[in-house]
């Protein structure tokens, strides 16, 4: 190999990590997005169909999208009337072309079918895979550090709260 092909090569690796960072962050903020605007679509398709979602205590682990189906359609909705999800510091390391660890910290602020605002905080560890050239997350496991409810606050838009 010559030089030149050799400084091509480490190119098309930097472009080809560049563009996989891209790629994963999307992953994340549709994580997001898809959950507290409940687009289905949005948020499964970040998920492999034989995805690992460990959400921890007091939720569980659920496996391959009819799980996650399961845990959002039965296990969250029904208790949340709205949340909102922000993701920060993600740090992403690869392991090889096709496979990366990311870790994120969230914080959400929600509302119970019983309008009680919430407030939770947590750490989201990702096994990211490339497969078929397309990148999704593989497993993601949750560590809840706080989940309390905020005392006399309300969730109310601004057009509401002024009528």
């Amino acid at each position: 190999m010559t030089d030149q092909q050799a400084q091509i090569d480490a190119l098309l690796r930097r472009v080809d990590e560049l563009e996989s960072r891209a790629a994963l962050r999307d992953l994340v903020t549709d994580y997001c997005q898809g959950f507290d605007g409940h687009d289905w679509d949005r948020f499964i398709g970040i998920w492999h169909p034989d995805a690992v979602w460990d959400i921890g205590p007091p939720f569980g682990v659920f496996e391959g999208h009819e799980g996650i189906h399961r845990a959002v359609h039965e296990v969250l909705y029904p208790v949340w009337r709205e949340t909102h999800h922000w993701t920060t510091n993600l740090r992403v390391e690869f392991t090889d072309a096709d496979h990366a660890r990311g870790v994120c910290d969230v914080d959400c602020m929600g509302a119970t079918k019983d309008d009680v605002v919430q407030m939770v905080g947590a750490t989201y560890t990702d096994d990211f895979e490339r497969r078929d050239g397309t990148w999704k997350i593989a497993k993601r496991s949750v560590v809840i550090h706080y989940f309390n409810p905020v005392p006399g606050a309300e969730m109310t838009s601004p057009a509401a709260s002024s009528e």
